[in-house]
């Protein structure tokens, strides 16, 4: 029986990390709920056993439905029945049986039938499922809708839908991308009514590229204010389907993630209830919502990778070529090795990412029951802030590491790796989406820039510096002090010539140097409560200081006049 919680050892070790304590106090509000629901937790101890328990549970199903379903899922697919999306065989069990357990609303409060879980062991059930199936994790995780109806929707709204996702485990979906308006969202035209004799708004338009479009409950997001063409102009709404207002207009084709159906859907007339405020939709509930979801994709590719990493290290184990295993050959080792420690540190930054999502959101929920101390408002903004630079480094490095990993595991592979006798083909179709849904990485880029403008990446950076470690890891302490002078100098530089296109060209490069030195101290405060990932952290500072050396030659040896050069070119 293969459970994928506890086959994984690095799982409890994120769990364990030392933040748990203050974010587990923070979620369960010093444990004032345990008097009234049976189920909540007494104490820190109690509550990281709850999450264990649960966590065994999900990597049981994941180990033992979703994964042995996931071959037959991709080539059976969804497919429409009169007008409904009709999951593949395997995905029907696989939602059912996680819904029977109690897991969809993991996070939602008690009061709405939820377990109340902090992010951390949310992301963790997302990792676990996206290494069984990536295409089914995005059905199962787009429960984040019932956490954003939970943060910004009135009572009446979460007293109506949160029940339905925690006790009924309903199905969610975001319509937010349209034919004409594809990253662009601030473009969207898709209308919103208000009719007045109803008190009712009414949806109308088409949503294209939409995971799981045919849910029970969708967020839609609209236009209601006539003569408006930017973001102030729209607005955020819930759309059930049991309405059946929408025609699923057809069904995409895709390349991986085949088991997720992508919709085609239009709105004629479909009754719809107003989330938080007008014109609000795309400015901050979208956003919030967007962000989450890029926290799933990064969930995500460090599940496809470790998928990808253990169908490699198998193969090579069992593999001989010219009279011995193929891991015995300096080529494969290499290759195996900094696929484990890509994935190592993608998982670190996951779980460090969590953990300001955690404790900023948290905050945030508590905002509604209570005025905020001013030391407690002031560590929400700090994490807020981190929270918000992260999120975008988080979603372009997972998912181009997750995409390297696929890659080197087809090649290890060799030529069966090509065909559909291994798992391995269809992990490294499912990984290319990952950089490019929820934002692509050039977005990421955008949105990661901040945190070089704003010194956001080097105050925290400078914060990993003051830390104490032991004598043994201060060698690539020190590598990582000198990475980031080579880091401040460059940036410096190219911030002061005041030119948005030289920043916006070079943008890639520094993000990418910022989130090695970052990386580089997640894996040796790991290595100070786990020595195994001493060496995870040797190999990866020392590529990433090679990678930035690179990086930073290329920015002293380029102009702006460069740009010009390379424009006519493309």
């Amino acid at each position: 029986m293969a459970n994928f919680f506890t086959d994984n050892k690095h799982l409890k070790f994120h769990l364990s990390h030392p933040d748990m304590q203050k974010i587990i106090r923070l979620k369960e509000k010093d444990f004032t709920e345990k008097d009234t629901y049976d189920y909540a937790p007494i104490d820190f101890e109690d509550a990281i056993d709850g999450y264990e328990k649960v966590l065994e549970i999900v990597g049981d199903i994941s180990g033992n439905i979703v994964a042995p379903n996931a071959e037959d899922v991709d080539r059976e697919g969804p497919k429409i029945v009169d007008n409904e999306v009709q999951y593949a065989r395997g995905t029907q069990e696989n939602y059912e049986a996680l819904k029977q357990a109690g897991l969809v609303g993991m996070s939602l409060p008690r009061k709405f039938g939820g377990l109340n879980f902090s992010t951390i062991p949310y992301v963790m059930a997302a990792e676990i499922v996206s290494r069984a199936d990536a295409g089914f994790a995005n059905i199962w995780g787009l429960q984040d809708c019932a956490e954003t109806i939970n943060e910004f929707g009135s009572t009446e709204l979460k007293e109506e839908f949160l029940p339905q996702f925690a006790l009924n485990g309903a199905t969610g979906a975001m319509d937010l991308t349209e034919p004409d308006a594809g990253s662009d969202l601030q473009s969207v035209q898709f209308k919103a009514t208000y009719d007045s004799e109803k008190d009712t708004w009414f949806l109308n338009g088409v949503k294209r590229f939409i995971t799981n479009g045919d849910a029970d409950i969708s967020l839609v997001l609209a236009r209601s204010e006539e003569d408006t063409q930017d973001a102030r102009g729209l607005s955020l709404f819930v759309y059930d389907r049991t309405h059946k207002a929408v025609t699923i207009r057809r069904l995409e084709n895709k390349l991986g993630i085949k088991g997720s159906p992508t919709c085609e859907l239009v709105f004629k007339n479909a009754p719809a209830k107003l989330v938080g405020d007008r014109k609000m939709g795309l400015i901050k509930y979208v956003m919030s919502l967007m962000n989450a979801a890029r926290l799933g994709i990064g969930a995500q590719s460090v599940g496809i990778a470790e998928a990808a990493y253990r169908e490699a290290y198998k193969y090579a184990l069992e593999r001989s070529q010219f009279g011995k295993p193929i891991i015995q050959f300096p080529a494969v080792y290499e290759m195996l090795s900094k696929a484990k420690t890509k994935l190592f540190v993608i998982r670190s930054l996951l779980y460090e990412t969590a953990r300001f999502v955690d404790i900023y959101k948290t905050y945030g929920h508590i905002m509604t029951e209570r005025a905020l101390e001013p030391e407690e408002r002031k560590e929400m903004k700090k994490y807020q802030r981190l929270a918000d630079i992260y999120t975008p480094l988080l979603k372009l490095v997972s998912s181009e590491y997750c995409n390297e990993i696929a890659y080197d595991a087809i090649q290890i592979h060799g030529g069966t790796g090509f065909m559909k006798d291994f798992p391995v083909e269809r992990i490294y179709r499912d990984a290319r989406i990952t950089s490019i849904y929820e934002g692509t990485s050039q977005l990421q880029v955008v949105a990661a820039i901040r945190g070089v403008t704003t010194g956001g990446y080097v105050n925290q950076i400078r914060e990993y510096e003051q830390r104490d470690y032991k004598p043994e890891l201060e060698f690539m302490k020190k590598r990582l002090i000198h990475m980031t002078r080579q880091y401040e100098k460059v940036a410096t530089r190219i911030i002061d010539e005041k030119d948005e296109e030289y920043l916006d060209f070079h943008a890639r490069r520094l993000v990418e140097m910022a989130g090695n030195i970052i990386m580089g101290y997640l894996l040796i405060n790991d290595a100070m409560r786990d020595d195994e990932y001493r060496n995870a952290a040797e190999i990866f500072i020392k590529k990433a200081e090679a990678s930035n050396v690179e990086k930073m030659y290329y920015i002293k040896n380029t102009e702006q006049r460069d740009l010009g050069i390379i424009k006519s070119e493309g």
